[in-house]
């Protein structure tokens, strides 16, 4: 249907039509739009194939509105994309099953009815469907407006950033286990955990940013302290996945609360401080975060960080509507048991790259096991978790053979010591005593003998304040 509609668009219109033309185009549109709604309306209710006729009527439609539009002077072909817009928020886990799908016909696009507002590991999964795509009882995608931010940070999600956005879904499969039952518990959609992790971490357990944000939902100090990341003496509690997923979670429903269910400020709160967002807001919760009078007070960073967190979401709600593929991927959690000594360092050479995995797992077998440094070496016997699929390649490449031997010799290889020589003591500078006279400041002095800096002079005779009283000594270094 998308195709169809940007080729109406692109089509060079001609002045075959009338104003009468256009509103029967208008009323065509409008019509197809209900029909799509009942289509809607019939899945909820168990019919399926009613559902399915409805859907396809509506779908021929709109094929042929944009068609026709894109040939009638006065028609605005924007009408037809708001309606495929305003279809795809329509679209809702559990309105359509993937039995549905199929029932749709061949000329049917991938997106159509899929339900694809969960993701494709939600669809392995369809108890879940409902809590995926529901934030306090609305539809997580009636929450999210698609303006220009958000459009903006999608077409960056698809380009600049895809590399990051896909590494974030593969690390996500595998800590899925570990950090969705925080948000399941708290009825918040698996998307905007998502979305969360892409933007802050990309899925990094242990990342750590400049600011000394850390771990892979990016807590600062004093806010892990506040939601409980507290506790462990030997490791940073912000480097657990469960554990900051569910501070997370505390932190967004504290945040909806205080901001009358605002998806963006809560968002925004996150990143730019709940403190700053209270004092703009003000009693206003209902107000736009794009609201000139809260938007022009946010940082640059938060201004890009709500529409990118939304974005992700959305993303992860509706790949096939943006011609993405999310690899599949089994993200069952398992365990070995290690045959013989190795650190997780050594476990990534001898498991190269088994499954395909062409990146290694080095980053897997990080984010599994977050407390153990991976170079030190663990002794056998010590259980690791790894992804169920890959206890197999264990056994089969890192007990025997040459792998495990190999990744051994390269880990012992030791690197010579750098010796730094000490420093060469510059050579002392003579000292010049120089008497102020009157009109004389501490700039003119250094400024007529050339030989240092005002600060130099400054921190020399200790003047902090500058100040130089008429007949007073000061000291300056020597030119000669």
């Amino acid at each position: 249907m998308l195709a169809a509609v940007m080729s109406a668009c692109a089509t060079t219109s001609t002045p075959s039509g009338s104003s009468g033309g256009v509103n029967g185009l208008y009323a065509s549109l409008n019509d197809a739009t209900k029909r799509y709604e009942l289509a809607v309306q019939q899945a909820r209710a168990g019919q399926s194939g009613d559902s399915a006729k409805s859907l396809q009527t509506a779908l021929d439609q709109i094929k042929e509105g944009s068609a026709r539009c894109g040939l009638t002077a006065g028609c605005d072909p924007q009408r037809f994309l708001s309606a495929y817009d305003r279809m795809l928020r329509l679209k809702d886990g559990s309105f359509f099953t993937s039995d549905d799908v199929d029932s749709y016909g061949d000329d049917q696009p991938d997106h159509a009815g899929t339900g694809s507002e969960t993701s494709p590991a939600s669809k392995a999964l369809p108890q879940l469907q409902r809590t995926v795509v529901l934030l306090r009882g609305q539809p997580l995608s009636q929450l999210i407006v698609m303006n220009g931010p958000v459009k903006a940070a999608l077409e960056m999600w698809l380009t600049q950033w895809r590399p990051n956005l896909m590494d974030a879904w593969v690390n996500y499969q595998y800590l899925r286990h570990e950090m969705w039952p925080a948000y399941q518990r708290e009825g918040l959609p698996e998307a905007l955990l998502f979305g969360f992790l892409a933007k802050e971490s990309g899925g990094k357990v242990h990342a750590v940013s400049r600011s000394g944000a850390a771990g892979p939902l990016q807590f600062m100090y004093g806010t892990a302290m506040r939601l409980g990341l507290t506790g462990d003496s030997s490791f940073d509690l912000r480097f657990d996945p469960a554990l900051s997923a569910k501070a997370n979670a505390d932190y967004i429903n504290e945040q909806l609360e205080q901001f009358n269910n605002n998806l963006e400020l809560a968002i925004g709160a996150y990143n730019g401080g709940e403190g700053r967002m209270q004092r703009i807001v003000g009693s206003n919760t209902s107000v736009s975060f794009y609201a000139p009078s809260v938007y022009s007070q946010m940082s640059q960073e938060t201004r890009e960080y709500v529409p990118a967190v939304l974005a992700a979401a959305w993303l992860f709600m509706h790949p096939d509507s943006y011609n993405l593929r999310f690899p599949r991927i089994n993200g069952d959690p398992g365990q070995v048991i290690l045959k013989r000594q190795a650190s997780l360092t050594e476990l990534t050479v001898c498991l190269g790259t088994a499954l395909g995995h062409y990146d290694g797992w080095f980053r897997t077998l990080r984010n599994l096991n977050e407390r153990v440094d991976p170079q030190v070496e663990l002794p056998a016997g010590t259980n690791l978790v790894v992804p169920k699929a890959l206890e197999h390649a264990y056994q089969a490449r890192c007990v025997d053979g040459p792998w495990p031997i190999l990744a051994k010799d390269l880990h012992d290889a030791s690197v010579p010591a750098v010796q730094t020589p000490p420093p060469t003591p510059s050579p002392s500078r003579r000292l010049l005593n120089h008497r102020v006279r009157r009109g004389e400041t501490l700039t003119s002095i250094v400024s007529h003998h050339g030989c240092s800096s005002i600060k130099e002079v400054a921190e020399l005779n200790h003047l902090h304040d500058q100040a130089l009283s008429v007949g007073s000594v000061v000291q300056l270094p020597s030119c000669r």
